[in-house]
């Protein structure tokens, strides 16, 4: 079943606690770290644009790529709110195609996740290397193994609310790492049945993620051709330790004009 279809319309209002704006400070933190504060960025698995239009604010030429149309819908409505000048492009992150250079790509939410496979995440990031200005730099976060394994694998979060309400499942396979979620929502249509009583949309979608270790990324992007940065907890800001559950990672294009 495909992920982020019928969700695309209630995706916002089920994620308004997501800390995008700390995520935004945090990543122009990073980039100013290497004298990026303004220019071509990418965003890979932009969703629907909250984090791309946060960094358009604050002065980025934003590229924002999905592979989710529906998401994507989202976001053109965002960008016609804010009039900001924002390219979204419909792709997929293990083949997208870009005009030109950007002198940095972000990817943030677990984007990265639902690459199943070591070859997708191999192909994405040499992709992103292809595309980075001379030493661009590449931020992006992972969920761990310890948190499928450990935090969130086999466990049912639902959440009731007046306008939707979700029933999330999750089944961990620790053989392969990967974590299925089954994820029901209900949505509020406004009208009433004949009864008086009020009418719901149930959807249904399932999604998969593949949980990393740091470890594993660090090959990732030493086959991609690119030099490892630092990593650190996404949570606390600080060292990565065993219980990290999403991780931040920084990486740089080291090759063209050698």
């Amino acid at each position: 079943m495909e992920a982020y279809t019928d969700f695309a319309r209630v995706y916002d209002l089920l994620m308004d606690g997501t800390p995008y704006a700390q995520w935004c400070e945090n990543i122009v933190r990073e980039l100013g770290n290497y004298d990026i504060r303004d220019g071509i960025v990418l965003e890979l698995g932009c969703g629907t644009g909250s984090l791309t239009e946060l960094l358009a604010a604050r002065g980025f030429d934003m590229i924002g790529v999905d592979c989710s149309g529906e998401m994507l819908n989202v976001a053109c409505e965002k960008k016609a709110q804010s009039g900001r000048d924002i390219l979204y492009l419909c792709q997929d992150m293990r083949a997208f195609e870009l005009y030109g250079t950007v002198r940095a790509v972000v990817s943030v939410c677990d984007s990265l996740n639902y690459l199943l496979d070591d070859e997708d995440i191999v192909a994405c990031f040499r992709l992103v290397d292809n595309y980075l200005d001379p030493q661009g730099i590449f931020i992006f976060d992972f969920n761990t193994k310890y948190k499928y394994e450990t935090v969130i694998g086999d466990s049912v979060i639902a959440e009731n609310r007046d306008a939707c309400s979700f029933i999330w499942e999750n089944y961990y396979d620790p053989e392969n790492g990967i974590n299925e979620y089954d994820l029901t929502v209900f949505v509020r249509d406004g009208g009433t049945a004949e009864s008086g009583q009020e009418l719901f949309s149930r959807f249904q979608e399932v999604h998969l993620q593949r949980g990393y270790t740091l470890e594993e990324m660090q090959r990732f992007i030493a086959r991609a051709g690119m030099a490892w940065v630092r990593a650190y907890d996404a949570d606390t800001l600080g060292e990565v330790t065993d219980t990290s559950e999403r991780i931040y990672c920084v990486a740089q294009e080291k090759t063209k004009g050698i």
